[in-house]
Formats: C-alpha cells, sequence, structure tokens
C-alpha cells in the first residue's frame, strides 16, 4: 500500500463497494418484512464497534498500514450512520412530506427536521474520533470522517437549494417523503461555492501527498484526495448529465413499482 497509484485504486473500489452494499442491504431490507430495515442496523452494529476500536488502535501508528486501517475504520463508523439512516431508524421527528408552496424558511426547517438525529449523531461522531485522535500521529481516520461529514452536508444543502439532477429512485422506502424537499432547479448559489471548496480541499491533500516525507503520510494523503475528488465528483453528478446511477442500478434487486414521485418534489428553472 506504499505505490500511490495501488492506494488510489482503493480508494475508489471502497467508495464503490462500500456505497453500493449499503445499497443493496437497504433495498433487501425494502422487500422484506416490517422488521428487516431494524434488523439491518441492528447486525451492521460490528462495523460500529470495530471501526470505533480501529480508530483507536491505529491512532498512534504512523506507518502505511495503520493510514489504511484509519481511512477503513472511519468509513466503517460512517457506513454504520448512514446504514441507519437509509433504515429509517436514526433520521428525524419530521417524517411527513413537505406541503408545496412553503416560504423558504419554513422549507428549511421542516427538512432540517427530517434528518436532525441522524445529522446529531453524525456530528457526535465527528467529536469523539476527535477526541481520540486528535494530536496522535494517525489522524488520518478523523481527516476521512471530517471529509464525509462536511461533503453530506453540502450535498444535502444543494439538493435542499435545488439542482438538475435527483436520483429519487434510490430512496428506500422509509425515507420517501424526503423527495419533497428536494428542489429541481438549474442552478442553486451554493452550489459554485460546494465546488469550490471541494476543489481546494483536494488540491490541498494533492499537494500534502506530493510534499510527504513518509510513506505513511504519502498513503494517508493519498487517500483523502482520493476520497474528497469522489466527493466532488458526486457534486458534479447533481448537474451533469451523466449516466452515475448505472453505478449501482444492475446490482440493485428490482421491487415493485407501486412509488410514484411526489407531486411535492418542487421543480424551478
Amino acid at each position: 500500500m506504499t505505490n500511490p497509484w495501488s492506494v488510489a485504486l482503493f480508494a475508489v473500489f471502497l467508495w464503490w463497494l462500500s456505497t453500493g452494499l449499503i445499497m443493496l442491504r437497504v433495498r433487501r431490507a425494502d422487500l422484506g418484512g416490517p422488521d428487516d430495515h431494524i434488523w439491518s442496523v441492528l447486525l451492521g452494529l460490528p462495523l460500529l464497534i470495530g471501526g470505533g476500536l480501529g480508530l483507536d488502535a491505529t491512532a498512534d501508528q504512523s506507518t502505511p498500514l495503520g493510514a489504511v486501517c484509519a481511512f477503513l475504520a472511519a468509513i466503517a463508523v460512517w457506513g454504520w450512520i448512514e446504514l441507519a439512516f437509509l433504515s429509517g431508524v436514526i433520521t428525524g421527528p419530521n417524517l411527513k412530506p413537505c406541503p408545496p408552496g412553503l416560504p423558504l424558511g419554513q422549507r428549511f426547517l421542516r427538512a432540517t427536521g427530517t434528518v436532525l438525529y441522524n445529522e446529531i449523531l453524525l456530528a457526535l461522531g465527528l467529536l469523539v474520533i476527535a477526541k481520540v485522535t486528535w494530536g496522535e500521529a494517525n489522524e488520518f481516520g478523523l481527516w476521512t470522517y471530517a471529509v464525509l461529514f462536511f461533503a453530506r452536508i453540502s450535498a444535502k444543502l444543494n439538493l435542499f437549494l435545488g439542482v438538475p439532477r435527483i436520483h429519487t429512485e434510490f430512496l428506500p422506502r422509509p425515507l420517501t417523503h424526503l423527495e419533497s424537499h428536494f428542489r429541481r432547479a438549474a442552478m442553486n448559489g451554493f452550489f459554485p461555492v460546494s465546488i469550490t471548496l471541494l476543489t481546494f480541499a483536494t488540491a490541498c491533500w494533492l499537494e500534502r501527498a506530493a510534499g510527504a516525507q513518509t510513506e505513511a503520510s504519502l498513503t494517508g494523503h493519498v487517500l483523502l484526495t482520493v476520497l474528497t475528488a469522489l466527493a466532488l465528483l458526486e457534486h458534479w453528478f447533481m448537474v451533469l448529465p451523466l449516466p452515475d446511477q448505472k453505478l449501482y442500478r444492475w446490482m440493485l434487486p428490482k421491487r415493485p413499482k407501486t412509488h410514484e414521485p411526489s407531486p411535492n418534489l418542487e421543480q424551478r428553472t
């Protein structure tokens, strides 16, 4: 794991695989019984526990393997929280669709209510990981989680404010009310800010990778470069007419066509 190209390919593959496995598990739970989503979250607890233990164990390991393991541990913690959200177990107090025509402020409050508990849990995860790893020899787990955390906030804000392409067909059944809080629009003022910040962050990680003095630093910063670049790519997928949904659609079991797009999904140009 000291070859930067191997590390980069590993990060891309892990991004695709971890996202696909979570979507696959959620889709299978959609097609199962009423308790399948809860069981998914309970059976996925080893991800959370193992990730937390891994972050603690690798905090003092300034080696390429330590950087990779910290990266994996942060992904595991994030993955469990994402699974809990997509399963509808840890979301927010608002489980109702957004009425059409509401002012921006009311829309924002309602949208925040749909993800509030999840956002609190994500923030607590960031604080705990910072407590465990801050100032230690290996902080790559912390920065991995931080990239995911802030990129996800940016993505949610863009979906709320309005983007041209929203794949509501991937929403699991417990979260079908979310699409009424999205907005289709040609562009929003926050999107260029998101793209600029993610591009800058990618360049910063790349610069640190290029100037790395140790193999551990090179490995860790290449992982962060690729992860941030993938977050940037996911943002571009919101506006560019690219068939990104094909990355996962082929691996997901088909479900009965009982869900129609919400009429409350606002469209503006």
